[in-house]
């Protein structure tokens, strides 16, 4: 059996707001077969602080293999290069 592909993916789900392309991000790595362990950022202190963690601008954020990918335009080219 194949090795399971999985991603961490960061993305911003506020009452009066989902970010878009977070959801592109999401759909994308469903479409290659990734499992998804998914992190609802449900506030703009939360959105704020993962970002001055992890040292980005905007969020989505996707993991894999514990290497920081990027936004959803970062994955449409990590996984056509894949």
């Amino acid at each position: 059996m194949p090795d399971q592909k999985t991603a961490t993916l960061y993305r911003m789900v506020l009452p009066d707001h989902i970010c878009p392309f977070g959801v592109r991000a999401k759909q994308m790595l469903e479409a290659a077969g990734y499992t998804i362990d998914e992190h609802i950022l449900r506030s703009r202190e939360e959105v704020d602080a993962f970002e001055a963690e992890h040292d980005v601008q905007t969020t989505p954020q996707v993991f894999i293999d514990d290497e920081r990918i990027g936004g959803s335009d970062d994955l449409e080219r990590y996984l056509a290069d894949a």
